[in-house]
Parts: C-alpha cells; sequence; structure tokens
C-alpha cells in the first residue's frame, strides 16, 4: 500500500516488455497499476513474444488480466500523490485536506473503497492524482487504533496453543481478531493490507 507515484514525463513511452509488477502505465487514457506480469516467450521461430499483464484500473478499481504483444507501447501516466488529513465522510464522499494546498479534495464511495475501516478524523494519507484530478487514496502499511471492545481472555485460553486469537471491535467499526492478551482501550496496530493485528502501538 506504499507504492511511490511519479509525475509522469508525458514524452516517454513504455514497451509491454518492460512493465514489470507495481509499475504504473496508461492506456486509452486510463491509468493502470500493474499487479503481476508474465512473459511468455514462444519456442518457434517467428513467433510473438506475449506479455501477460495482471493489471488494477485506478479509475474503477477494477482488476483484470490482458495479453499484450512485447513491443506495445504504453504512456507514463500523469499520476500524483498529495499528502492530505481525513476530515469526514457524508452521502457527497469522503473529505480530505490537502496539506500543501489546503484545499479539500472530495473522493467518491467507489474511490475509497474500504479504506474507511482504517481511517480516523486527522489521519493523514495520500491522496492520488490522475492528471490533477484525485482519484483514490494510499493508506499507510500500518495504523493505530484502539480497542473498543474485546472479551476478557480466560485462564486456560492458550490451552490450544500460542496461536489462539478472539474478536475484538476497535473504534472505526471493524472487527479484527487479536490475541488473548489484549484489553478493551488498549492501542493496536492493524495491517491495512492484510487486516490483521501488527502488535500493541
Amino acid at each position: 500500500m506504499c507504492a511511490v507515484f511519479v509525475r509522469g514525463n508525458m514524452a516517454a513511452l513504455l514497451d509491454a516488455i518492460d512493465i514489470k509488477r507495481k509499475m504504473f502505465f496508461e492506456l486509452d487514457g486510463v491509468p493502470y497499476h500493474c499487479l503481476d506480469a508474465e512473459v511468455n516467450t514462444p519456442t518457434a521461430r517467428g513467433g510473438q513474444t506475449l506479455v501477460r499483464l495482471k493489471m488494477r484500473n485506478l479509475l474503477t478499481r477494477a482488476v483484470f488480466d490482458k495479453t499484450f504483444k512485447a513491443s506495445d507501447k504504453f504512456k507514463e501516466p500523469d499520476l500524483d500523490q498529495v499528502k492530505a488529513s481525513y476530515l469526514y465522510s457524508d452521502g457527497d464522499g469522503s473529505h480530505f485536506l490537502d496539506q500543501d494546498s489546503f484545499e479539500t479534495h472530495t473522493l467518491g464511495a467507489g474511490m475509497i473503497g474500504d479504506a474507511l475501516d482504517f481511517l480516523l478524523e486527522g489521519a493523514i494519507i495520500e491522496v492520488v492524482k490522475f492528471n490533477g484530478s484525485p482519484i483514490g487514496i494510499e493508506l499507510p502499511n500500518q495504523v493505530e487504533l484502539s480497542v473498543t471492545y474485546t472479551e476478557p481472555g480466560a485462564r486456560g485460553d492458550t490451552a490450544g496453543g500460542g496461536n489462539v486469537t478472539k474478536a475484538a471491535t476497535l473504534e472505526t467499526g471493524i472487527e479484527i481478531r487479536v490475541p488473548l492478551f489484549i484489553k478493551s482501550g488498549e492501542k493496536i496496530k492493524v495491517s491495512t493490507e492484510t487486516r490483521d493485528f501488527a502488535g500493541r502501538a
């Protein structure tokens, strides 16, 4: 979740064969994030090398596979990231305050996905812009959230080994599994990628 965006050089073109995992590229005016790349080199003479890309559309969040010729060209997308703090969400979307320009960016639910599970008022995230317009956000790898409720861990619960967990509700409303020693009111670290407990804060 910690991708680095570079403002694209509009003259630069990328060959399909050069697209690697985690790279960004533009196709038909839409920015994509490469999730995986597989090169198929033909055994027969004269056969074409093909590149199969698993790609995410950064505008719709849709993920799909597509095969290209090795020589197919892509533009570098004009992507930029700005630091912003989470303000609030309402019927219009989720609102973020740009930390440099102090303008408010509003992103719809489709651009946010399930990120609200990890966002508290004032949380600093990265707003992703394409051609100057916000299209999504990047969360930090981990966030710190307080446990609002979890059952007390009973003695003897560890009989099944050291990996016994229990449900815990966090201050954003999400529920995750935590070790038995975690109590209500404690602040913990949560992975934004796996939604797993990542340690005490």
